[in-house]
């Protein structure tokens, strides 16, 4: 089976994750118990776990010329991810991200842009060819948003279909959104983008049905260990998380988000492209770390073989 082609335009940070007994409150000293360095940023998190699980991945970035940009340009040499679009500069280091993670897989994140902000319309020109000849974009809001509104309309007008995770969370002009195929927020990012209060089902499928109305073609919305609500013109449906010990929830939605481009793109309903998402996605909090905890094709379709959602 051809591997689908699928171009991936974000962010790459390095993180820097602190777990600790509880999440510190406001002016709190909170002694932490361990400490690990692992790539991340939402879109290298997001090209890496489509990658590792098949995807035929170009990957258009913004990188330091530092030793966190080097060593993130190497991992994603391993993974075979397609560098020709990773840029370097000189204008800012490489982007970092401080996480701190509880005893309970909950996570608190400060990212801090760095060179990702540096990631211009210009840039996505050079990338223009791996957009036009992509089966699927995917895209997220940790890069200037006219970049982000850029390779939409390059991806729109070439038919193809996109994806946007849109976090971290901010409003968004409906002008864009419909231009999207599939959008992805979580229960805040929903709320941030329609003014709904996420509280229950309902408010979480009115949500979704305004982002519709917005333009876009399918909502789905993430729930963490409650799976993912999948809202299109015709139904709304709970797609079931699956049933896992969660470590480390950190990059959760990118590996959701990365497994359900996969799948749209290999020709999946969108019903079982959210399960293959919820799937990379219940792998991926039961390690620690963002990039070293997505998982491998076969590690999945082990996984798949033997996991029980939760009801």
């Amino acid at each position: 089976m051809r591997r689908p082609k699928i171009t991936v335009i974000g962010s790459s940070n390095t993180d820097l994750v602190a777990k600790v007994p509880k999440l510190p409150s406001p002016g709190e000293t909170v002694m932490g118990t361990d400490f690990i360095i692992a790539p991340g940023g939402k879109g290298a998190n997001q090209a890496v776990a489509t990658a590792r699980i098949g995807g035929d991945v170009t990957f258009v970035a913004k990188i330091g010329i530092d030793d966190n940009g080097n060593r993130s340009l190497e991992n994603f040499k391993k993974d075979g991810i397609n560098t020709d679009f990773v840029f370097q500069t000189d204008e800012a280091p490489s982007g970092v991200a401080l996480i701190f993670v509880d005893k309970n897989g909950e996570n608190m994140l400060v990212p801090v842009p760095g060179s990702n902000g540096k990631l211009c319309p210009n840039d996505i020109d050079k990338a223009r060819i791996a957009i036009e000849k992509a089966d699927i974009v995917v895209l997220q809001l940790e890069i200037p948003l006219e970049t982000v509104e850029y390779a939409i309309k390059i991806a729109y007008k070439a038919n193809v279909p996109i994806v946007l995770n849109p976090a971290p969370a901010r409003k968004l002009e409906p002008d864009l959104i419909k231009m999207v195929s599939y959008i992805t927020p979580n229960e805040t990012e929903a709320e941030i983008l329609t003014d709904i209060k996420v509280v229950d089902d309902h408010t979480v499928e009115k949500s979704g049905k305004k982002l519709l109305e917005f333009g876009a073609n399918t909502a789905i919305i993430t729930l963490g260990k409650r799976g993912a609500m999948v809202v299109t013109n015709n139904s709304s449906e709970l797609v079931p998380a699956f049933a896992v010990k969660a470590v480390d929830a950190t990059a959760a939605g990118d590996a959701f988000t990365g497994g359900f481009a996969y799948a749209i793109a290999t020709g999946k309903d969108v019903i079982s492209s959210a399960r293959f998402g919820n799937a990379v996605a219940g792998l991926t909090v039961t390690k620690m770390g963002a990039q070293p905890s997505m998982p491998t094709k076969d590690e999945l379709e082990d996984f798949l073989r033997n996991a029980e959602v939760n009801i």
